[in-house]
C-alpha cells in the first residue's frame, strides 16, 4: 500500500519517489512520439487552430445518419466527468501525455463554458469523479492505463471519509469550476472506479431527477468518457458527447482522443461543438 506525501509516494519496499519524476520516466518513451507530434501540430497550425485539424474533420461525404436529438428542459442533464486537477491542470501527473491534447481542443475552457451555460438554463448538472483510496492500490491485477494511474498516485485520497489534503491536490476539481461544483445544487456521485459509471450512483441520479438526456463532457475522452456514453447508451439515455470538451493521451499506441472520436460518432446519439451545445442549452431559457 502506498501512502501519499503531497507528490512523494512509498512504495512497499520503503523507497521515496516523486510521482511527477516517476511520471517523467515512465513516459520516456514518449519524448519521440512528442517530437513527432509537435511537428505535426507546426505543419498543421498553432494550438489555437487545432481544432481545423484534418485528423479530426468530419467526413466530406458520412455514410451515417445524422442526429435528430434535441434537448427538453428538465429532462436533460449537464454530466461532467473527472473534471480534476490530475487530467486538466498543467500540476496533474497525466499533463506530459494529456496537455497537448487539452490545449489543441480547449478543453478547460470549453468545460467552463459549458457549466455557466447549463447553471444559467436551471440544467441539472451531474459530477462523476474519480477518487482512489489506500484500499484500492491492493488490487490484484489491472489494466495497462490502471498500472500507470495507480503508480503515479492518481486521484489518491486517504480514504472515502478523510479530505485532509484534498485542496489542491491532484484529486481536486480545477479551481475555475468550483463555483460551479460546489454550489449546492451540482450532484457529485460516488467515485467511478476504473473507466466507466456502473461501479457508481450516476445513472440513478439522472433517472431520480427524470433525465433520459445526457450532454457528457469532461476527461478522458477513449477512457471515462467514451465509457460512460456507453453505459448510459445501454440504459436507454439519449446521449450528445461534446468533442472539444474532451481530450485523450497521445502515446506511442495512439492518439486516445481519435479512438474516441471515430466511436462516438458511431455509437453516440449526438455529436457536437461546444458552441453547437451552448447555442442548444441557451435556448432552453430563452
Amino acid at each position: 500500500m502506498k501512502t501519499r506525501f503531497h507528490h512523494f509516494h512509498v512504495d512497499r519496499h520503503g523507497n521515496v519517489f516523486d510521482r511527477k519524476l516517476f511520471l517523467a520516466i515512465s513516459f520516456a518513451g514518449l519524448v519521440g512520439v512528442l517530437a513527432l507530434t509537435a511537428a505535426f501540430v507546426a505543419m498543421m497550425g498553432t494550438p489555437a487552430e487545432a481544432s481545423q485539424n484534418p485528423a479530426y474533420a468530419e467526413p466530406s461525404n458520412p455514410a451515417l445518419p445524422a442526429s435528430t436529438m434535441g434537448l427538453e428542459k428538465g429532462r436533460t442533464a449537464l454530466l461532467v466527468v473527472d473534471p480534476q486537477i490530475d487530467f486538466l491542470s498543467p500540476d496533474g501527473v497525466t499533463w506530459s501525455v494529456v496537455g497537448e491534447s487539452v490545449t489543441e481542443h480547449n478543453v478547460v475552457e470549453n468545460i467552463g463554458r459549458l457549466l455557466t451555460s447549463a447553471k444559467a438554463a436551471d440544467m441539472p448538472v451531474v459530477v462523476s469523479p474519480h477518487f482512489y483510496y489506500p484500499h484500492d492500490h491492493r488490487w490484484k491485477f489491472e489494466g495497462a492505463l490502471e498500472k500507470v494511474m495507480h503508480s503515479l498516485g492518481m486521484f489518491d485520497r486517504p480514504g472515502p471519509l478523510d479530505l485532509e489534503g484534498f485542496e489542491g491536490s491532484g484529486a481536486d476539481f480545477m479551481p475555475q469550476y468550483k463555483t460551479h461544483i460546489l454550489d449546492g445544487e451540482t450532484v457529485i456521485t460516488s467515485p467511478h472506479k476504473i473507466y466507466g459509471p456502473e461501479q457508481n450512483d450516476a445513472a440513478l441520479q439522472l433517472r431520480k431527477l427524470g433525465v433520459d438526456k445526457v450532454i457528457l463532457i469532461g476527461m478522458s475522452a477513449n477512457l471515462c468518457v467514451e465509457s460512460h456514453m456507453r453505459e448510459f447508451i445501454e440504459q436507454g439515455f439519449e446521449v450528445a458527447v461534446v468533442r472539444d470538451a474532451t481530450a485523450g493521451a497521445k502515446v506511442p499506441e495512439g492518439d486516445g482522443y481519435l479512438a474516441a472520436l471515430i466511436n462516438f460518432r458511431m455509437m453516440a446519439n449526438a455529436v457536437w461543438s461546444t458552441d453547437e451545445a451552448v447555442g442548444m442549452i441557451d435556448a432552453l431559457h430563452e
